[in-house]
């Protein structure tokens, strides 16, 4: 008998971003227009590029690369009139572990991307636009230089934009694979052609972004929204999600669930509502921890079921909305190893260029791993806790902050597990050092 969602759980779903996935041909230019594509572009172009900035302020859009920004108010922040080139740049360096919104959106729908750029360009006043796309994501970039190919053939892209007179250049720009250029200002600095590193700030990417002139930096979800925002409108906008977290959004959920996948819902679902429109829990699993936006959001439990998952309701359990990366483990996972390949990752992605990140991701991978070798000692747990506090909060960028949730929040929560290894109630995982960088 193939599983049913409850109705309740089904009426959360709000295809908006994503109505267009399932289309045959979908990221083809031809469907995109059939499709309403282009249309928002040239109601935008109607309207004084203020007004556009105020209609995304209005919309309460926020930034859906896990800070949750406010969007409008971000591009209100670029000065006019300084005699100053503006930039738009998009963050496509989706490498959060758990997170899958962003290359499945740039595969089905690169138009909307496009379509978005060339909106928020226009409406801070930015004659060139790059996408800075995950090396690795080779497909999705091809897509996107298609979708860039086609807009310019048809007019979309290059000199007076359907006799607008706005002049649009755009960029797709591949990474070297390197999760900190995730980071908005490392992003700036690999775009420059410089080693990805995180800036001191301030100054702000607003005044002092890519060549040092004003700049935008949004994520592919952010950017993707605002063609809807302009055809609807904000009150439409704000029918969906919660008053102070509006709209849909992309929940990616993995793991053990029975159909992992992306579903769009307004903004204020919950974990019970995602993994039952996911198929359930896979047969003899319970739920045990969970990752509410990636690997960088500390981990809840099956306590927080219910809690609604936008930026306030996330807040006010101890953690972070994130990048909506739903990451589910059942009660035959083992916490403290989960705990140590993400550190393991952390370490292995720190830029190195603060003292804090890339000397407390090298010890605490250490640390767990020889903890789970059978040799760890209640010192460990400590010496883990006094190596977050002085990396939260003490590193460049939030790498270093989002290297410390998995520990932390797997000792509040499990501590046992972690004393079981330490007290030789659970046989070694691993047997003798660490060898080599993780």
């Amino acid at each position: 008998m193939t599983y049913q969602p409850s109705q309740e759980s089904l009426s959360k779903l709000t295809p908006v971003l994503t109505k267009r996935w399932l289309s045959p041909d979908a990221w083809k230019i031809d469907v995109y227009e059939r499709l309403d594509g282009y249309t928002a572009l040239r109601k935008a172009f109607k309207a004084h590029p203020d007004d556009l900035i105020q209609l995304v302020k209005d919309s309460g859009l926020r930034g859906r690369g896990g800070a949750g920004f406010p969007t409008g108010m971000k591009w209100g922040f670029i000065p006019q009139n300084d005699g100053k080139p503006h930039y738009l740049v998009v963050n496509a360096d989706e490498g959060e572990p758990g997170t899958c919104k962003d290359l499945p959106l740039m595969m089905a729908d690169p138009h909307a991307l496009v379509e978005g750029v060339i909106i928020a360009s226009y409406a801070i006043r930015a004659n060139f636009a790059a996408i800075y796309i995950r090396g690795e994501a080779v497909h999705a970039a091809r897509r996107l230089r298609a979708a860039v190919e086609q807009a310019y053939a048809k007019g979309y892209l290059g000199k007076n934009i359907l006799g607008s007179g706005f002049d649009l250049d755009l960029v797709v720009h591949s990474g070297a694979g390197a999760y900190i250029c995730g980071e908005e200002t490392a992003l700036l600095d690999s775009l420059e052609g410089y080693r990805g590193q995180p800036r001191l700030r301030p100054p702000f990417p607003a005044t002092h972004g890519l060549y040092a002139s004003p700049t935008v930096v949004n994520n592919v979800e952010t950017i993707a929204s605002v063609p809807y925002i302009v055809l609807g409108g904000s009150a439409w906008f704000r029918s969906m999600g919660t008053e102070k977290s509006p709209g849909p959004k992309i929940y990616s959920i993995s793991g053990r669930v029975n159909q992992p996948g992306q579903f769009e819902c307004g903004l204020g679902v919950t974990l019970r509502q995602l993994i039952d429109l996911a198929g359930g829990m896979k047969p003899g699993h319970k739920l045990k921890f969970w990752t509410p936006g990636g690997s960088s959001t500390p981990m809840l439990t099956d306590e927080h079921l219910d809690t609604p998952m936008d930026f306030e309701g996330m807040a006010g359990v101890g953690t972070m909305l994130g990048t909506t990366a739903v990451q589910v483990f059942s009660d035959q996972d083992d916490i403290v190893y989960a705990t140590y390949r993400w550190i393991a990752f952390y370490h292995h992605e720190s830029c190195g260029k603060c003292t804090p990140c890339r000397e407390g991701n090298y010890w605490m991978v250490r640390i767990l791993h020889r903890i789970l070798a059978g040799q760890g000692t209640h010192q460990d747990l400590d010496t883990l806790l006094d190596a977050c506090e002085n990396l939260l909060g003490r590193s460049f960028c939030a790498l270093g902050d989002g290297a410390t949730s998995p520990v932390t929040s797997s000792i509040k929560y499990f501590k046992q597990d972690y004393l079981d290894y330490i007290e030789g109630r659970k046989a070694p995982m691993f047997h003798g050092e660490l060898v080599g960088a993780h």
